[in-house]
């Protein structure tokens, strides 16, 4: 069985990838090892089969911007394999893991060649562009108390055990979210020492748990509502 058959972008498809990876390579890393970085020439697409890696854009100044954290099965890279321009992001990795490396003109003949990938890989670059668009009217219109209330509600999932609560699993580190909503680490501190104050989070070992997400969503809407 092919190892890309699990990826999102083939699973479940009358596809057999086999042939195309015959014509990639594998690469294995490290926790912290930069798989691709900034303005970068190269246009490969990765396939995520293990581990888990960061995508961040920095300034010139050397401040950066959490975009995204990807798990197994994901891709990256894709936009450079089809307009051919540098790397407008930094992949870093935050486990050991390992990629399908596959060149971009395999990449786009596969893509060409199976409508339903090509459909697929679509509605992955618009879900992607619909979320920043998103991000970009909340940095524009959210003070960054209603930006932190939303990104713990995006990062967070339904908790199995408890009905309308939702969890984050591990806890984020209080500067990684600082570097997604583009903000200092002890603001960050000062806003969740009053949340655990209201009694709308709770973190434990190995959880921040959204005691109330509601009322979370309910800020956030109204804020949007508010005349900025």
């Amino acid at each position: 069985m092919a190892r890309l058959a699990n990826v999102h972008l083939f699973k479940g498809l009358d596809l057999d990838p086999a042939p195309f990876e015959a014509r990639s390579n594998w690469r294995r890393f490290d926790p912290d090892e930069v798989i691709v970085d900034f303005d970068e020439l190269s246009t490969d697409v990765y396939f995520l089969l293990s581990g888990e890696v960061r995508v961040l854009m920095r300034t010139a100044s050397g401040k950066e911007v959490i975009l995204n954290e990807m798990k197994p099965g994901e891709v990256f890279g894709e936009l450079a394999a089809l307009d051919g321009i540098k790397r407008s992001a930094n992949v870093t990795a935050l486990t050991r893991g390992e990629a399908c490396v596959m060149p971009a003109a395999v990449f786009k003949e596969l893509l060409f060649a199976n409508r339903p990938v090509a459909e697929r890989l679509f509605c992955l670059l618009a879900s992607r562009l619909r979320e920043l668009n998103a991000k970009f009217m909340e940095q524009t219109v959210l003070d960054l108390r209603h930006r932190l209330y939303s990104e713990l509600l995006r990062l967070s999932v339904p908790r199995s055990d408890r009905t309308g609560e939702r969890v984050i699993t591990p806890p984020p580190f209080h500067h990684i979210v600082a570097a997604r909503i583009g903000c200092r680490r002890e603001q960050i501190t000062r806003e969740f020492s009053m949340l655990t104050q209201e009694g709308l989070i709770e973190r434990t070992r190995g959880a921040l748990i959204l005691r109330q997400p509601e009322i979370l969503k309910a800020r956030v809407a109204e804020a949007m509502r508010a005349d900025h």
